[in-house]
């Protein structure tokens, strides 16, 4: 395996150059992180994409063109293993919410800390949803609203296991967290969360945890949205 075979393959999709440019620096200096191309439109984030065969694309919203939201969706729909985290200065309720029913694995905000953003990189590309603590933040607002009261009839479709299963994801609970808690084996909580993100036709996690959520799951406890 070559050095670049071992490192997390990223595509930078912003229109400005020299936030591609400062943002190619940072992610270099990370060791495990190869920069393999630059989009400075959503048309060109989608093409570049299918050509390159990143591990994730790093989104910005404001984009030219079909824009970062559609590219999101095209990108997701056309290449549903590379990840997208969205990098952007927008922190409003919908552009976050547009952002994961697009299908993007996470939500950092422009300006976030170095150490911040590897972080998020790398845990996209393992399948986490994250999102930076100033988009958590106001995840938490609008879940601590009055929500619709929780029963089983928010998803009849699940089992009574598989909704236990879903109230611990939309609290941030890891596959491997629910195994702990549950007193199962990683292969039946495997199982159970892709029958439940079947049933709710959930692409990702991400999305699972925000039907969750607007479903009323997920308590005050929930450490990641």
């Amino acid at each position: 395996m070559t050095d670049l075979e071992a490192m997390t393959r990223v595509l930078i999709a912003d229109d400005h150059t020299s936030f591609r440019s400062g943002l190619r620096a940072l992610l270099e200096t990370a060791g495990d992180m190869a920069v393999v191309g630059e989009a400075g439109t959503g048309d060109e984030a989608v093409s570049k994409t299918a050509a390159l065969q990143p591990d994730v694309v790093l989104m910005d919203l404001n984009m030219p063109g079909i824009g970062g939201l559609e590219a999101t969706r095209r990108i997701v729909e056309q290449a549903p293993h590379v990840a997208v985290l969205v990098v952007t200065m927008y922190d409003d309720d919908d552009s976050v919410f547009d952002a994961v029913r697009a299908g993007a694995r996470g939500y950092v905000l422009k300006g976030a800390q170095r150490a911040e953003l590897l972080r998020a990189v790398r845990s996209v590309v393992a399948g986490e949803a994250i999102f930076g603590p100033g988009v958590a933040r106001r995840l938490m607002t609008y879940f601590s609203r009055a929500r619709p009261a929780l029963g089983a009839a928010a998803f009849p479709e699940l089992t009574e296991r598989e909704r236990e299963i879903l109230e611990l994801v939309a609290r941030g609970r890891s596959n491997s967290e629910i195994t702990a808690q549950l007193v199962l084996s990683p292969k039946t909580v495997r199982n159970h969360v892709s029958n439940i993100f079947s049933k709710l036709q959930a692409r990702d996690r991400a999305e699972a945890i925000v039907r969750a959520r607007e479903a009323g799951m997920g308590g005050e406890d929930a450490r990641r949205p």
